[in-house]
């Protein structure tokens, strides 16, 4: 696992079309318990270098009800982004995650994971990258009817402080959906 990591962290395959240079962000071991499989790193984390180390991070934390030293753990929390690294600002927030990694690297990663029990799906990208067949047209009823696709899959919407609007028109989110989110993952993790 190791060498594949160190391998992903060099990668420069997409590197003409981003602004700030390669940086690949990813966190993995053999016994990840969940992967967090999301966008792309914004332009925090790809200057720091740390995963989800920005305000998305922290309501992705509190939407998981982990703290920091549990969610940096790579044995409980892998991170698997669609683009593992920064695309550029487009005119509503970032540009869409570069289209080479998830192909490329994804399946590599995943024949490593011994102990996977739950993939996180964050955000439109990672949803339709994974669930292309489901009858669940958008990512709210995906993110709705999330326990269709347990025990495998779960889609949440991105917890970007950019979707705040989403996640005021949905209060169920919050209120109903939340609370057994994190039952689940505190059952994964115990």
């Amino acid at each position: 696992m190791q060498e594949l990591l160190k391998e992903i962290r060099n990668c420069d395959v997409c590197q003409e079309h981003l602004p700030l240079g390669p940086r690949p962000i990813i966190e993995a071991v053999k016994d990840s318990k969940i992967i967090l499989i999301s966008q792309a790193p914004g332009r925090v984390v790809h200057q720091s270098g740390v995963a989800w180390k920005d305000q998305s991070g922290k309501k992705l934390r509190e939407w998981l009800d982990v703290g920091e030293e549990t969610f940096y753990d790579p044995a409980n929390f892998a991170i698997l982004p669609m683009g593992f690294c920064y695309p550029g600002k487009g005119k509503t927030g970032d540009l869409p995650p570069r289209k080479e990694c998830a192909p490329l690297w994804h399946h590599q990663v995943f024949k490593q994971l011994e102990n996977v029990k739950l993939k996180i799906l964050i955000g439109s990208y990672a949803s339709n990258y994974y669930l292309p067949k489901s009858k669940h047209e958008n990512l709210t009823e995906k993110v709705s009817n999330f326990e269709e696709f347990l025990p495998e899959f779960l889609p949440l919407p991105h917890p970007s402080p950019v979707n705040r609007f989403w996640r005021m028109k949905k209060p169920w989110f919050e209120k109903e959906m939340v609370p057994k989110i994190q039952q689940r993952i505190a059952e994964i993790l115990k």
